[in-house]
């Protein structure tokens, strides 16, 4: 059988035209595609999670009307909100987006629950969106317990209100006011029959802020209503609405608790004490890719048995494939977990890992790392 044969100048010139297809098709796609689609959840207590490391909840506990949220790739939205309730009484949902565990529902990678003895920051940030066709506060919900709880009812809850519109007051009775994180707040104290309440209430609608959780919980610990040993299971923010909702959002929400720190100094774990482990993260980077050697060091004076190293990828990074451990989820707050053969970090020793991952935009490393709970300090 005669063999075809091509002429050398017409495969090229093929072979160019396809490679400029390719990467117009590819750009198209680039252009066109939104970086994560929204998640409508319409079920009662249906949740999801966003930037890979919070939990977005539509929570709907107070009535049977329909109620749904969409999540965005940095908060949420109310989408629809049916029915009212009284104004008297309970509200109708609490759709929110939360770090932390609610009934074993735990966000990726968090460092909840974690005594509050050893946490030495909680910086967060909100933004919200109001609406004026509705009843309702915009809220945080902070969630206290004596024991490490990730199901049901902790025994303190601490609110912090941005916002109230309508006919509405938090549980219990106003008890005075307090300057907490730089802010004068109208402070209420009660019961709801299963848990205590402590709410702290802007004088007017707060739409934006950055702040540290824990300003709220010393506070709360300084009223004798938790323990410096006791947990903090949650940092929770969203909407408590009575009557409509619809139109309300979290444009955006980060939430970070920094574990190894204390205000008693005689914490073992409190500032100007060695830090327990330290991470050294070296890099190999080339255009859209990486490779991370990651070693940690235990500085403590016991082993450390079934690591777990949690931190967050910067935004547009992502992990391709790990040696030595596991590496989970593969993009936002992640969580590298010991291997069989190098689960154990004797004291003063150290285990090593290894990633190869890739990224779009600029690079950047992380910048906070906790090994099974406890922050570290970087090399």
């Amino acid at each position: 059988m005669p063999r075809l044969r091509h002429h050398p100048r017409t495969l090229r010139a093929v072979s160019a035209a396809l490679l400029t297809t390719l990467a117009a098709l590819a750009a198209l796609l680039t252009a066109t595609a939104p970086a994560q689609a929204d998640t409508t959840i319409c079920e009662q207590y249906g949740s999801t999670v966003i930037q890979g490391r919070y939990v977005v909840q539509n929570n709907r506990w107070g009535t049977s009307a329909t109620q749904c949220v969409t999540a965005t790739d940095s908060g949420f939205r109310v989408t629809q909100a049916d029915g009212s309730v009284p104004t008297n009484g309970a509200p109708k949902s609490y759709p929110s987006v939360f770090n932390g565990c609610h009934y074993t529902n735990c966000s990726p990678g968090t460092a909840l629950p974690a005594r509050i003895s050893g946490i030495s920051s909680a910086p967060s940030s909100i933004s919200y969106s109001y609406v004026a066709d509705a009843v309702y506060n915009a809220s945080y919900d902070i969630w206290l317990d004596p024991t490490p709880r990730t199901d049901g009812v902790n025994r303190t809850e601490i609110m912090i209100w941005f916002n109230r519109v309508g006919p509405i007051q938090p549980i219990g009775s106003q008890v005075g006011t307090a300057t907490v994180a730089g802010r004068t707040w109208e402070v209420w104290s009660g019961g709801n029959g299963t848990n205590d309440v402590l709410s702290f209430v802007a004088p007017s609608a707060i739409s934006s802020w950055s702040f540290d959780v824990m300003d709220f919980v010393r506070a709360t610990v300084a009223r004798g209503m938790a323990g410096s040993d006791w947990y903090l299971t949650s940092v929770q923010a969203g909407f408590e609405p009575w009557q409509n909702g619809a139109g309300l959002a979290v444009n955006s929400f980060s939430s970070t608790v920094n574990t190894g720190g204390s205000q008693d100094p005689g914490d073992p774990n409190g500032p100007g004490t060695p830090a327990a482990c330290t991470v050294s993260y070296a890099t190999n980077v080339w255009p859209g890719g990486f490779t991370a050697n990651v070693t940690v060091t235990n500085n403590g004076a016991a082993p450390v048995d079934g690591w777990r190293l949690a931190f967050t990828l910067p935004s547009g990074q992502s992990v391709v494939h790990a040696w030595n451990a596991s590496v989970t989820p593969s993009s936002g707050a992640v969580t590298a977990t010991a291997s069989a053969g190098n689960s154990r970090i004797a004291a003063g020793g150290s285990q090593s890992f290894g990633f190869q991952g890739a990224y779009s935009g600029s690079f950047a490393q992380p910048g906070a790392f906790q090994l099974n709970g406890t922050a570290c300090r970087t090399a």
